[in-house]
């Protein structure tokens, strides 16, 4: 079959687009850091002549840093382990609070590691679906 004529598709004018102006663009300019240098003395300053220097082996005025630390409250039922070869004495919590944690870090781990394994088993299962 021939045809007798071109048949004509429906057809979209569309405008010519606004003439815009090229963008101005600046040169970028960044500042230069800077600081202000400090002075050190020389390791050989001395005191002008007159002046007394001051006596380096009296002991320093007591500041918070000097005064000795307060032990830590310890509960009654917590139990102290030694360190070995150390001074150090570290509270351990109660048999009842270590077995909760153990028991909980334990499920969720558990938990996790199924949850991963049943995800694979179903994305190897799905996917001949999907």
């Amino acid at each position: 079959m021939e045809w007798e004529e071109v048949p004509g598709f429906p057809g979209l004018v569309l405008p010519d687009a606004p003439l815009l102006p090229d963008a101005v663009l600046e040169v970028p300019r960044a500042s230069l850091p800077s600081y202000k240098p400090l002075v050190a003395p020389p390791s050989t300053l001395r005191p002008p002549i007159g002046i007394e220097p001051i006596d380096v082996k009296e002991k320093p005025p007591t500041t918070k840093a000097n005064i000795p630390l307060s032990t830590p409250y310890v509960p009654p039922e917590a139990q102290i382990i030694e360190v070995p070869f150390t001074d150090i004495e570290v509270p351990m919590p109660t048999t009842t609070i270590m077995t909760t944690a153990a028991t909980t870090a334990f499920i969720s781990v558990a938990a996790t590691l199924l949850g991963q394994s049943l995800f694979k088993y179903l994305v190897t299962l799905f996917k001949p679906i999907i």
